[in-house]
Parts: structure tokens; C-alpha cells; sequence
């Protein structure tokens, strides 16, 4: 099955994605992964790369873009599980405009494939990886 996520994509690290004044907000899971990648006391990253939005904690951004994106993430081992699945996010499956505008903006995924092919092989691999992060 990671053969079908091979097919379909293949990230180029190009950071794209991880540009814009709009970020991820991280789960409880999402800070504590990122508190061990990054090796610093939580109160530090707290500090240094996250805002808080009420009771939401997001990413910092910098100059238009992720905090952590500087020619690729600083921080991929212990990135969002949003950024992981990225941009396998399941409304390409319903809706064809989605993929397109994503297909357009990520030079990961494979332009050869029709959508509807896209979607089978999606399918199949989200189904044996029910339980993964990307």
C-alpha cells in the first residue's frame, strides 16, 4: 500500500504548503511530539514558535510563511499530523475543484494521474492506513 501513496504522491519539499499567514493549529499530541523533536522544554517552544488564538495553539508565522519552514521543515519528524497528511486531506475525494486547486499548487502529486484514478488509489491507501498520520 505505500507503493499506491507512491503513485499518487511524492512530496518535493518545496514548502509551498507551508507558506501564508494562515497556520496549522496543533493537537495535544502535535505539541508533545514537537517538544521531543525539538529538544527544548516545552515552555521554551511554547514561547518561541507558538501563538495561542484563545484557547487554540497554532504554529508561529514569519514572513509569510511557517515559523519552521526555512528551505524545508525544521521540524518534519515532529510536524502537525496536518502537515503530514497534507495534501492527502480527504475532500479531494468529493470534490473534484479541490483537487485541481491543490494538484495545481503542490508539484507532489502525480499530474498523470485522472482523478478518478487519483481517488481509487486514495482510497486504498487511507483504508490500510486507518490509523496513521499520513
Amino acid at each position: 500500500m505505500h507503493n499506491d501513496l507512491e503513485k499518487i504522491f511524492n512530496c518535493t519539499r518545496c514548502g509551498f504548503c507551508c507558506q501564508g499567514e494562515v497556520t496549522v493549529s496543533l493537537t495535544k499530541d502535535d505539541q508533545a511530539k514537537m517538544v521531543t523533536c525539538l529538544g527544548k522544554k516545552e515552555s521554551e517552544v511554547r514561547q518561541k514558535y507558538w501563538k495561542l488564538n484563545g484557547s487554540i495553539v497554532q504554529m508561529k508565522t514569519v514572513d509569510g510563511h511557517c515559523i519552521f519552514y526555512d528551505n524545508g521543515c525544521m521540524v518534519h519528524l515532529g510536524r502537525p499530523w496536518r502537515c503530514a497528511q497534507w495534501p492527502l486531506v480527504p475532500v479531494l475525494l468529493s470534490d473534484k475543484v479541490n483537487f485541481e486547486t491543490i494538484k495545481d499548487s503542490c508539484p507532489g502529486i502525480n499530474r498523470e494521474l485522472s482523478y478518478e484514478k487519483f481517488c481509487r488509489l486514495l482510497i486504498r491507501y487511507l483504508d490500510h492506513h486507518k490509523n496513521a498520520v499520513c
